[in-house]
């Protein structure tokens, strides 16, 4: 479980790399938000399940702690799509335009 928590830690934190490469590469705000909220969901719920599978390794009240951690995943899941489209919504009410390729 060890190696199995060490390779979800790793793929989560790689998705935060492409997030942070999106946030940095991406023309508009409409696809930086995209990217944003789409690649910190899913790193941020990797690294987390990657945290249980290294705490079901210890003995006591572990169980307990993954628990714990999995209601975090479950306000995860509800909050951090709920926040990005807000921030779109608030992004088209202050006028933010979709990039559009210039015609040749």
């Amino acid at each position: 479980m060890v190696i199995l928590g060490c390779i979800l830690i790793a793929i989560g934190l790689l998705f935060f790399l492409g997030t942070t490469i999106g946030l940095l590469r991406f023309p508009d705000f409409y696809s930086r938000m995209h990217a944003a909220g789409k690649g910190d969901t899913l790193s941020t719920v990797l690294i987390l399940l990657g945290c249980i599978c290294l705490v079901s390794t210890q003995g006591g009240m572990s169980w307990l702690l993954g628990l714990k951690i999995l209601l975090i995943i479950n306000f995860i899941f509800i909050g951090s799509p709920t926040a990005t489209h807000a921030m779109m919504d608030a992004g088209k009410k202050a006028g933010a335009k979709p990039w559009k390729k210039e015609s040749e």
